[in-house]
């Protein structure tokens, strides 16, 4: 991880000093870096331990990418923090933000076109693609609050966990390219992404400081599991209420904690529990499928991470 450090911050370096030192405060505040780890980790449990070039230069683009998603999600969203810190477009405002959020995804781009690693790049855009279908999609069934635990699952598998299943499968493409382990590992990813957005979305109803407020997503109208679960076996009246309370009323700190309780009364949230363990035990069954190994263990120590944490 500290060559990668080293690699990475080369590769967002420019000849603009106004650019530099905003990907250097990028740079510094990153958060748990477990996109690249699964890179690596996967990489070296497929080939017993190696990792190339090719890999560092993955883990790079990935992060590259994600980042600038993230610089322009805070923009979309209008957000002025970005795990504790101000976001660039707080700092620098909106037009800065969005050209460094280009600049990182073309240089992430250009990383993988200047060596041939055109395989990895089709892992990378495929992501890209389909990370803003997952959020165009989010946001035209939050405007009808008509969403069913099958699109909320395209959601989920779109807008998170396709960026997850692309370091899983680029890990494996960058020592093993063009075998059966980048397709596997690239559903073992999935898996794991769609646990972690459902741990996301429980979040929501808890009553623990993870950096940002309880009952955000119903004051921003966003589906998530415990509350389709709960709108899909609620009786009429209740059902009207809640879309109510969510359409109307999202702001009203009382209204909304009423809705977090009815949720959770109604067992919104332990069915929304035993869905993330079902993806989590489906990707064990994955891994298990693979020799013993210290990056296996690894790997399962992200897995079970990924469900367990507090923030």
């Amino acid at each position: 991880m500290e060559l990668f450090e080293q690699k990475f911050q080369l590769a967002m370096s420019s000849k603009v000093a106004l650019l530099n030192r905003i990907t250097h405060y990028l740079v510094n505040r990153k958060g748990k870096q477990m996109r690249p780890m699964f890179v690596f980790l996967v990489a070296k449990m497929v080939s017993n331990g190696e990792v190339s070039e090719r890999t560092y230069r993955g883990a790079s683009v990935i992060e590259l990418i994600h980042t600038a998603t993230l610089v322009h999600d805070d923009v979309v969203d209008d957000s002025n923090r970005r795990r504790g810190f101000f976001s660039i477009n707080a700092l620098w405002k909106n037009k800065i933000a969005v050209l460094i959020g280009d600049y990182l995804l073309s240089k992430g781009l250009l990383l993988s076109i200047d060596n041939n690693d055109f395989d990895l790049l089709k892992i990378i855009s495929i992501a890209v693609r389909e990370m803003s279908e997952g959020e165009l999609l989010q946001i035209e069934k939050a405007r009808k609050l008509d969403i069913t635990e099958a699109i909320y699952y395209e959601i989920i598998r779109q807008k998170t966990a396709t960026l997850i299943a692309a370091c899983c499968s680029l890990g494996a493409a960058s020592v093993k390219p063009g075998s059966d382990h980048v397709e596997r590992m690239r559903k073992f990813g999935e898996l794991i992404g769609m646990a972690f957005q459902i741990k996301d979305d429980l979040f929501d109803y808890g009553t623990e400081k993870i950096g940002k407020p309880t009952g955000i997503d119903i004051k921003e109208q966003k589906m998530t599991l415990p509350l389709i679960y709960v709108l899909n076996h609620a009786n009429k009246k209740d059902k009207r209420w809640l879309i109510n309370s969510i359409k109307n009323h999202n702001k009203d700190k009382k209204r909304v904690r009423e809705v977090i309780n009815f949720v959770k009364e109604q067992g919104g949230l332990d069915y929304a529990i035993t869905k993330m363990k079902t993806f989590q035990a489906e990707a064990l069954e994955i891994l298990n499928t693979y020799p013993k190994s210290d990056f296996r263990d690894s790997l399962e120590l992200m897995v079970n991470y990924v469900i367990q944490r507090k923030k």
